[in-house]
């Protein structure tokens, strides 16, 4: 991904989203406002912001990102998403890529393994899951069982069948994901691997395609899904996202229901065919398959994933 054509994309698209107030002028050709009006919003030259579209300008200050940010009328979340890419841009890491490999801490696996009544997972860089608890893998789908390189939220939300069958509100779900992964790409535009889960979404989703076109971002924090489970049927989930103390670009997801809700009752139904009915079965989760391994364990894959 090149910084620069980011940084430009991302101004494009949200010029295209503003409608100036009280426009009785001609009809425009293309939606939103035009470059000339954003300039003079951020009180820079149409030229200046011209090159800032184009990818030609490396060095925007802060005091132009705050005022583009202003006349665009970001909130706080994508705000930080064009500082992020203007940084990027204005210095370019040379250290190499980023880090591949992610590591949830031992304690951490314990604590998961023990919400008994709670689905939880961490989700790492590129909404890879790097660890869940049974009860999740149940109510969603066994990530630790899966390749390695298949544990990607977003891929199996766009391109497996049975994510479609299980988010009741798919679009809504997905399209926030997509979200979630500009973040990611703004804040780590050399990570390799990210470009090429960008790209395999890209050819085979055409709402992927088109939802990471309008460069919208969002940050997962506590919100409600609605799942609908072969075994128990529609439930109404609340979630909490709590980023982990400690490590970069890592989020503990933790499910709760209404207490007293038929919700409730179905995801004790879930729980206890995991603790109780089936003690012989294997279980789902953080003790089936190869979990992403703590510091102190080699990664048997050496590209990370």
């Amino acid at each position: 991904m090149n910084p620069g054509t980011e940084l430009g994309e991302f101004l494009k698209a949200r010029r295209a989203l503003i409608q100036p107030a009280g426009d009785g002028g001609p009809r425009r050709r293309v939606p939103g406002m035009r470059r000339e009006e954003v300039a003079a919003l951020a009180q820079v030259s149409t030229d200046y912001y011209t090159r800032l579209e184009q990818g030609r300008h490396k060095r925007p200050s802060e005091t132009v990102l705050g005022a583009l940010a202003e006349a665009l009328q970001l909130d706080e979340l994508a705000t930080r998403h064009l500082f992020d890419l203007a940084r990027a841009v204005a210095a370019p890491r040379r250290g190499g890529p980023v880090s591949q490999i992610q590591h949830v801490r031992p304690s951490l696996f314990h604590l998961l393994a023990s919400f008994t009544e709670h689905p939880a997972f961490v989700r790492g860089r590129r909404t890879e899951v790097l660890a869940m608890n049974p009860l999740a893998a149940f109510l969603l789908a066994d990530f630790p069982a899966k390749p390695v390189r298949e544990r990607s939220l977003i891929s199996w939300t766009f391109l497996e069948e049975e994510a479609r069958q299980r988010y009741v509100d798919w679009e809504k779900t997905a399209s926030s994901m997509v979200g979630t992964l500009r973040l990611d790409a703004g804040r780590h535009p050399d990570d390799p691997l990210l470009a090429q889960l960008i790209g395999e979404l890209s050819v085979h989703s055409k709402e992927f395609r088109s939802w990471w076109a309008d460069h919208r971002v969002v940050e997962r924090r506590d919100g409600i899904k609605r799942l609908d489970h072969p075994l128990v049927g529609r439930l109404d989930i609340r979630y909490e996202a709590l980023a982990v103390t400690g490590e970069a670009d890592q989020t503990l997801f933790i499910y709760t229901t209404e207490p007293g809700s038929e919700s409730e009752s179905k995801l004790r139904t879930l729980a206890a065919w995991i603790n109780d009915e089936a003690p012989d079965r294997e279980q789902p989760g953080v003790s089936a398959g190869t979990p992403v391994p703590p510091p102190s364990t080699p990664n048997p894959d050496p590209s990370g994933r």
